[in-house]
């Protein structure tokens, strides 16, 4: 069995406590309006163009079997017609043309978490599972934690929860810490927001906490899609509701919009402001209270 992996990061200290390795899952159940990694969202690998880095030479175009390279097309490629074949990446001298994300065993992931094991020893770390969102890839995400788990690792899953109760409940056996995204409370917005309504998504978050896993909520703050007063108040309802001890407010970034100019994927919206460190404060300060305890960025 193998899985999709888009990138493999070591040395991170914000996806979790300690020094962490972070296996980013490619594919995604959720079309958030403000992606903030569109490369991540498409479960398969596909082929990404950088233009500032052509140099005209035109080895992509002879190389294409589907000959759907244009090299006076803005996007290089015609996403309609490419079935991400990857041809054009293997002859691209200058790397313009590269392939996010590659087919992985669960053992050729552990060779590349093995050779860090010293650090996560010394700090108390581990390893980080995050996407896209990786029970989208439930079978092989289910192999890997057994893997971790068999060696001892600790283990951080990052997800929107969006899968059936008894696949999340499973997942429990393994997991130390769940990182839970929070994309919104009202149904309705974040149906319109995020393609998916979040009954589920709900349901699934009271349930960790009631059966005492360790959730760490991680809220992305949107100006003008989750940032009003009226959101927040219904934020810090659910929050309160549910027993929340640890929130990660999480900042909305521009960094995304660049990465759109060299993919295909879903629309995503740009323009939006990128959130101001006093906002945030005010933020944090609004919902920390009683036993919470708030940050802004992660741990």
């Amino acid at each position: 069995m193998k899985g999709t992996i888009f990138n493999i990061q070591n040395y991170c200290l914000s996806d979790g406590p300690g020094i962490r390795t972070v296996i980013f899952f490619k594919g995604c159940t959720l079309r958030c309006l403000w992606c903030e990694n569109p490369e991540s969202i498409y479960p398969w690998p596909q082929i990404s163009f950088h233009a500032s880095k052509c140099i005209s030479c035109k080895k992509c175009q002879q190389a294409c079997p589907l000959k759907v390279i244009d090299l006076k097309s803005t996007h290089r490629i015609d996403w309609a017609v490419c079935d991400n074949c990857g041809k054009c990446t293997e002859v691209c001298m200058s790397q313009a043309l590269e392939m996010i994300g590659r087919q992985m065993t669960v053992e050729e992931i552990m060779v590349e978490i093995r050779k860090e094991t010293s650090f996560y020893s010394r700090s108390g770390g581990g390893v980080t599972i995050s996407g896209g969102e990786p029970t989208l890839q439930y079978d092989f995400l289910v192999n890997l934690l057994e893997a971790l788990k068999n060696e001892s690792y600790h283990i951080v899953l990052e997800t929107s929860g969006i899968l059936h109760w008894n696949k999340l409940k499973l997942l429990t056996r393994y997991v130390d810490i769940f990182y839970f995204d929070i994309k919104g409370i009202d149904p309705v917005l974040h149906k319109t927001n995020t393609g998916i309504d979040n009954v589920r998504i709900l349901s699934n978050a009271y349930k960790l906490i009631e059966q005492k896993s360790h959730v760490v909520f991680r809220i992305p703050i949107i100006p003008g899609i989750n940032y009003e007063p009226d959101k927040i108040s219904l934020l810090d309802q659910f929050l309160t509701t549910a027993a929340a001890k640890e929130i990660h407010l999480l900042p909305y970034h521009r960094f995304g919009e660049d990465k759109l100019k060299s993919i295909y994927t879903h629309q995503v919206q740009t323009g939006i402001p990128s959130m101001n460190s006093e906002d945030l404060e005010s933020l944090r300060n609004t919902l920390e209270h009683g036993n919470r305890i708030v940050s802004i960025g992660g741990a």
